[in-house]
């Protein structure tokens, strides 16, 4: 699932496919602002037919934690 994130982030922000890990932090590390997230999670929950609780967001710190939270949802 990161393989299939990581040009989706690339849309978003200035960041190297290469450079993007699970441990990559989505502000802090990769830069991103409410907006970009917001619809970075919308072409998330597209792309893999779920839909993100917006109580869950703030849990999702870094790329890891987003494919945790996608995988769960899909189950």
């Amino acid at each position: 699932m990161l393989e299939q994130l990581k040009p989706i982030i690339c849309e978003y922000v200035e960041a190297e496919p290469e450079n993007i890990t699970l441990d990559s932090k989505f502000i802090e590390d990769l830069h991103f602002n409410s907006y970009d997230f917001m619809s970075f999670l919308g072409e998330v929950e597209e792309m893999f037919e779920v839909t993100v609780d917006e109580q869950d967001i703030l849990n999702l710190q870094t790329v890891g934690d987003a494919i945790a939270y996608l995988e769960n949802l899909k189950k």
